[in-house]
């Protein structure tokens, strides 16, 4: 298990794809600080009950700015899209990561 200095969480992240990591690792070698999934927005209810939410992959306190990384086909990503869009409608900076992104990350600033 890789130790984190710059995460900000209580528990040890566990990490739901392998491109979360990538980015993690280059946050952290950055120097930036971060949290792994720290809230879940609900974007629709009915009657109290969350028919549909979104949990943004990271968070970055001190920007105070969530970054959500997808390395699905373009074309499977019209829904989280329409996620982020309502979570930016209620104010929230959302920045997206597409898989070409983060390989162009990788590229720039190597992994350890």
């Amino acid at each position: 298990m890789r130790e984190f200095r710059y995460y900000r969480g209580d528990a040890p992240p566990v990490f739901a794809h392998e491109s979360e990591r990538e980015v993690a690792v280059l946050l952290d070698e950055a120097g930036i600080p971060w949290m792994y999934e720290p809230h879940t927005f609900a974007l629709e209810e009915d009657d109290g009950t969350i028919v549909e939410g979104f949990t943004p992959d990271f968070y970055l306190p001190d920007a105070d700015v969530y970054l959500e990384c997808t390395t699905a086909k373009q074309s499977l990503t019209t829904r989280k899209n329409g996620k982020i869009r309502k979570l930016r409608g209620r104010g929230e900076v959302v920045a997206v990561h597409y898989r070409r992104d983060l390989q162009r990350l990788t590229r720039l600033y190597g992994q350890t």
